[in-house]
């Protein structure tokens, strides 16, 4: 009799601390961001921001991952590739701007990380020009893009990147950031994504 009102004990108190747990940790698994602001207004949706580098070799592994969780997120959750402006005139964030603008960064995403951390066609201090050889290389006007990496538009976005990357206090990339008010931490990538949707889910019901 009693060792099965142990055993019953014990099935009860499980979920109790698989829950424990599967709990985040402020300070450890997550930081709050003092004043932060997400990096666009959310109109109802949950942002997640990955801010990274081209020629960041662990956004260069983590791309892979990162990409395939991003297919799976609900259609509340807005995923956003933000670059670290480290240096105001980095042309590999130019690039990415210059991309996103003129519809080339689908196909040239993971392109870009292939050919400087794999191919290594590109050096990590590619100029403007030599990212502008790039896109034409996958299909797009190299001339346009090059105008288009030096455009106003392309210099507030690059001012605006940089702000929320140190308002966020981001320390290194890659970095993720739930609706402009968690830094997620982690040991490794599995282990930020994993932060990452508990966040989201902490979000959604905060917002019911």
């Amino acid at each position: 009799m009693i060792q099965r009102l142990a055993v019953l004990l014990l099935a009860l108190l499980l979920p109790a601390v698989s829950c424990a747990q599967d709990a985040l940790v402020p300070g450890t698994d997550y930081f709050v961001i003092e004043g932060g602001q997400p990096y666009r207004p959310l109109k109802g949706k949950i942002e997640v921001v990955e801010v990274f580098s081209y020629w960041c070799i662990h956004c260069a592994h983590f791309q892979p991952q990162v990409d395939a969780w991003k297919r799976k997120l609900p259609a509340d959750v807005r995923f956003s590739y933000v670059p670290a402006v480290f240096y105001d005139n980095d042309p590999f964030a130019r690039a990415f701007f210059a991309a996103e603008s003129n519809g080339a960064l689908a196909s040239t995403h993971d392109a870009l990380f292939d050919a400087v951390h794999v191919r290594q066609t590109l050096a990590k201090n590619a100029t403007v020009d030599e990212l502008a050889g790039f896109y034409a290389l996958h299909g797009f006007n190299g001339a346009k893009m090059r105008a288009a990496m030096q455009t106003p538009a392309v210099e507030a976005q690059l001012a605006h990147a940089k702000t929320f990357a140190l308002r966020s206090g981001i320390p290194s990339t890659p970095a993720l950031v739930v609706n402009g008010k968690y830094r997620v931490e982690g040991r490794t990538a599995a282990d930020r994504l994993r932060i990452a949707s508990a966040l989201i889910a902490m979000e959604r019901k905060a917002n019911r």
